[in-house]
């Protein structure tokens, strides 16, 4: 069970953006939370994926609570999500050919090994031949930009996926494509997703249950100051 418990989170402790949130998603559960852009739904979904710490409140994976965050988490917990984000260039290494973006995990733990076998039945799973592997992210389009990515998130086998807004830049086809991936790999493995958007007609017929945001009481997201 991934269990969010009265989060408050933002990137100003005068001003969080997210405020006293509770969620849960379970086992093999495909939750949807639906809200306008904005309103703070991408704050709450990097704190559920350890990669944002929140001001007050807990996180909960499996009865355990988090008390670290992004790289100081534990390799158990860390890697028990995958991520897949909205605009797939800011989350892409542009140094890298594709097929090294999506070894990029197993290469960080420690298993490299895994590599050739894991990166080629993904590709393949989402749609890149051998040619696309062999390029650079400036090299391709968003739509395959975010096939690697998704096949970058799945490579180590989590548990547990968040999809914030990761359809949002791509056109009809290529959502399609990407959702049954999605899918396809939780029927086989039985993971829970979370999947953030504000398409209310796209998160009804994939998940299981949608939350909207307001139903959780949230408030508007304020802009970052820099």
């Amino acid at each position: 069970m991934l269990e969010l418990c009265d989060i408050t989170a933002g990137y100003d402790r005068r001003t969080p953006v997210v405020r006293g949130i509770s969620l849960t998603v379970a086992p093999g559960e495909a939750v949807g939370l639906l809200g306008p852009s904005g309103c703070g739904k991408s704050t709450l979904a990097r704190v559920a994926a350890l990669l944002h710490r929140p001001d007050a409140g807990t996180v909960i994976l499996d009865g355990e609570p988090a008390r670290r965050w992004r790289h100081r988490a534990p390799r158990d917990l860390r890697t028990a999500f995958g991520v897949l984000f909205q605009q797939p260039r800011l989350s892409a290494d542009p140094r890298l050919r594709l097929a090294e973006l999506i070894a990029e995990p197993l290469r960080a733990t420690g298993r490299r090994r895994e590599i050739p076998a894991r990166v080629g039945e993904l590709a393949d799973r989402v749609g890149l031949g051998p040619e696309l592997l062999a390029r650079r992210p400036h090299e391709v389009s968003d739509g395959q930009l975010q096939r690697a990515c998704l096949a970058r998130a799945l490579v180590l086998r989590p548990p547990w996926l968040i999809c914030d807004e990761m359809t949002a830049m791509l056109d009809a086809s290529t959502t399609a494509a990407l959702v049954a991936v999605v899918e396809s790999y939780r029927r086989e493995s039985g993971a829970g997703l979370l999947a953030v958007g504000h398409d209310r007609t796209l998160l009804t017929r994939w998940c299981d249950r949608t939350v909207r945001w307001a139903e959780l009481g949230g408030s508007a997201e304020r802009p970052r100051t820099r």
